[in-house]
This record gives C-alpha cells, structure tokens and sequence, in this order.
C-alpha cells in the first residue's frame, strides 16, 4: 500500500468527523427587525464563542418579514420593533404556530436633521405635520425655520418601506393610529440608510433608532405636545419611558422556547446579554453593570 492510498481512509474518516460534527451542531434561525439586526448579530457571534455547539443564523429585511416567517414557521425566532398585530397572531395560530411574545430590550426612536439645520426641538405636532397626510408642513419656512445650504426650502420627507416594524410604530406614535403618512416620502430599505441620506441631504429629515446616530447629523429634542419640555433620545430616556417615541424591542419565538433556543433567549436576557444590547447603542430591559 502507499501512502496515498494509506492516506484515503484517514481522508475519509475526516469527512465522516466532521459531517457528523456540523450534524450536532444546532442552528437557530432568527430573521426580521433590521433595527434589531446588529444586536442580533453581535449576539450571535458572542454566543458562538462560549457555545459552539449553536449556530444562530441572523439575517434582516424588517419586522414584517421576521413575522411573516414565524406565521409561515419558518424561523425559530422572529425579530420585531413593533408588535405582532392580532390579525398576524390569528393567520400563525391557524398554520400552528403559537407566538410568544419577549422583550429583549428598548430602543429610542430619534428624529434625524442635517447637522446644518438650526432646529433643536420639535414638538410630536411638528412631526405630525411634516409627516402627516395633509400635514400642512411642506417647507422649512412652514416651521419658522430656514435651513443654510436647503436652497429650495422643500422638507425633503425621509422614512421607511411599510414592511419595517420601525415605519408602524412612528406612524402609530406620532400621526396616531388612523393617521397616513403624507405621499412623496422618500422610503428607505434599511435604518442605517434614513440617516446617511440625511447626512448628505441639508433639506432633510428622518427617524431611525438611537443606535445609528454619527457625529455627522443631529438629534431632535422632542416635546410630548406644544409647550411642554421637550426629551432628548437617550438609552435612559428609552429605559426609563419619558422619550415620546421610545419602544420595546421585540423577539417572537413558537410557543415558550425548550431546548438550545430556550437557553439562548435566557441568555440574551441575562447581563452578558443585556451588556451587548448596551454595547450596540439600545437600552437594556434591565439594569445592568457592564464592563
């Protein structure tokens, strides 16, 4: 025998190793908020490394697709910023599927300007005429306010596409449920892309989570109503409940989880977790000590 011939069997048994070692191996798919896509991630690999045994599978596209898998059962755990809506928990109920409901964090939904724009403080009123159908706020000048370098004066209207969980909770919070976003707006993809649009757009605005706040923009101060103190987007304003447009960030898994997706959800809600959900710029749903 020689030695490439000696060499197969070890070869092959290799193989046989190591496909049995990925067949041990559980996967966790987690798919949706794209607000929730960068904790998530970070969780994944983090937890990669203290269990290898458990490969969580990350990926985005909004809270509606998140939910729309786990109605669809698709997904071990669906990532959402808003909530399911009854309709979603009927639709997954009647496939089998029993959602269940955990938050893993908070976030507050900050309103974005170019760092050129004067303004400071708006009040949820402005937002609602800004953002709102027949709104009545079309120009910068609508609010009192002249913008350097936005030459057309034209409130150049950034949001989100419908699918994203981060669309419905603005729409809910600030036009209210029955209220619809005025046509025109600039609906984008992603959250990272509402603010590098208005970084490069003086005539512009936009809300998106805390977590993607630069130095190259800035954030509004909001007032729950006119006349009112206004509350800056903080990880405490987000924690504590006194941000007008702060949420709970969501994941849904198929009935109470059992097993290694069980011990992964207690682990995101435990410090180590909750720690990373600091790390990412979110606050965490309790009160951590991190290093």
């Amino acid at each position: 025998m020689n030695l490439t011939q000696a060499a197969i069997p070890v070869a092959v048994a290799g193989l046989l190793f190591a496909a049995a070692t990925a067949q041990a191996r559980t996967e966790i798919q987690n798919k949706g908020s794209d607000t929730l896509v960068n904790v998530a991630q970070s969780w994944a690999e983090q937890y990669g490394k203290i269990n290898p045994d458990v490969a969580v599978a990350v990926s985005g596209g909004g809270s509606g697709t998140g939910i729309a898998a786990m109605i669809n059962g698709t997904v071990d755990i669906a990532n959402a910023s808003r909530k399911m809506k009854d309709k979603e928990i009927k639709q997954a109920e009647e496939r089998g599927q029993h959602p269940v409901e955990h938050v893993v964090g908070y976030d507050a939904l900050a309103v974005y300007l170019h760092k050129d724009n004067p303004a400071d403080t708006m009040a949820i009123a402005d937002l609602a005429k800004i953002y709102g159908r027949d709104g009545g706020a079309t120009k910068w000048s609508d609010l009192g306010i002249e913008v350097p370098g936005c030459s057309s004066g034209e409130i150049v209207v950034v949001s989100r596409q419908n699918n994203s969980g981060t669309y419905a909770y603005f729409q809910e919070a600030v036009l209210g449920k029955k209220g619809k976003y005025r046509l025109g707006t600039l609906d984008m993809h992603g959250s990272k892309d509402v603010v590098d649009l208005v970084e490069k757009t003086p005539c512009a605005i936009g809300y998106s989570g805390l977590a993607y706040a630069n130095d190259h923009v800035k954030m509004v101060c909001v007032a729950p109503e006119e006349g009112k103190d206004c509350v800056s987007p903080s990880e405490q304003t987000a924690f504590d409940g006194t941000y007008p447009i702060a949420r709970p960030l969501l994941m849904y898994t198929n009935g109470e989880p059992e097993g290694a997706i069980k011990a992964y959800m207690d682990w995101i809600k435990s410090d180590d977790g909750q720690c990373i959900v600091v790390k990412e710029g979110y606050a965490p749903m309790h009160k951590v000590t991190c290093n």
